[in-house]
């Protein structure tokens, strides 16, 4: 049987980072719908609290605390499922993080965590829940417009979502025969605690200029990421700006392309 859309009602969902931004908003707005979701994150009472947002709605839901970047972490998440005997049908890959500022003066500390947060656990875990997962099956990256294009000052982050998206778009045609959808999705700027964590100490940032034009709000990216998954879209750019930026970045020559990124990062 192939894949050609995952269907929402009654899943089963494990969403990561879900204490806040976009994976509080996942677990909003698969409430209504869904059998049961467990909520993933490192913060109890942000947890807790989006459980008791969550309390009047059908769907059960579950708080496992865990640390994704670490291997203890993902094996306690594992743990958990297996414990509570939770079948799930749908993943939902949104823990990650950002670090602004220059690749020299970062610090191996944030750069290591980077990689294992957006690289090795969406991997990691991917690849242990899917023989866990029930058919239909589904799984949504959250990737990012950054992985169209590369980013100065944000070098670290970039190259890691173009691995979220280029993985995504593999596993869509691989599992695809096993009745499993694969949706990443890639949105432009979002207003999400994002900011907060990658910005450095010092308060050094990157140059964000003209990102407004490409900005929506967290419930738009994750309503269009839901239906993207429900259609069995392989990747999808929220926003209308976002898609053409997105298409722009894939077709530019590349030659063209760093010389405005060094025009760009000589402005700062």
């Amino acid at each position: 049987m192939m894949a050609n859309g995952f269907p929402l009602k009654n899943c089963r969902a494990v969403i990561t980072g879900a204490s806040s931004g976009l994976g509080a908003e996942f677990a909003r707005q698969l409430a209504p719908q869904a059998a049961s979701i467990v909520l993933v994150a490192r913060r109890a009472d942000a947890l807790e609290a989006v459980k008791h947002e969550l309390s009047g709605f059908p769907a059960e839901i579950f708080c496992c605390v865990a640390d994704l970047a670490t291997d203890a972490g993902r094996n306690s998440l594992l743990a958990f499922l297996d414990g509570h005997d939770l079948k799930p049908n749908l993943l939902i890959n949104n823990a990650g993080m950002g670090d602004y500022g220059s690749f020299t003066s970062s610090t191996a500390e944030k750069t290591r965590t980077q990689i294992e947060l957006n690289i090795t656990a969406l991997t990691i875990l991917t690849h242990a829940v899917l023989p866990r997962m029930e058919r239909p099956g589904g799984v949504l990256n959250v990737s990012s417009l950054a992985s169209t294009l590369p980013m100065p000052d944000l070098a670290v982050y970039a190259a890691s979502k173009a691995y979220v998206t280029s993985f995504s778009e593999s596993l869509a045609v691989e599992l695809a025969p096993q009745n499993i959808t694969v949706t990443c999705v890639c949105p432009g700027p979002t207003p999400t605690n994002f900011s907060k964590t990658a910005k450095r100490e010092d308060g050094t940032d990157t140059n964000r200029e003209g990102q407004g034009l490409l900005r929506i709000p967290p419930q738009r990216v994750v309503a269009v990421a839901l239906a993207a998954l429900q259609r069995g879209r392989s990747c999808v750019f929220p926003g209308a700006g976002v898609a053409i930026a997105a298409r722009l970045f894939r077709v530019m020559p590349r030659g063209l392309m760093r010389a405005l990124l060094r025009w760009r990062h000589g402005k700062e």
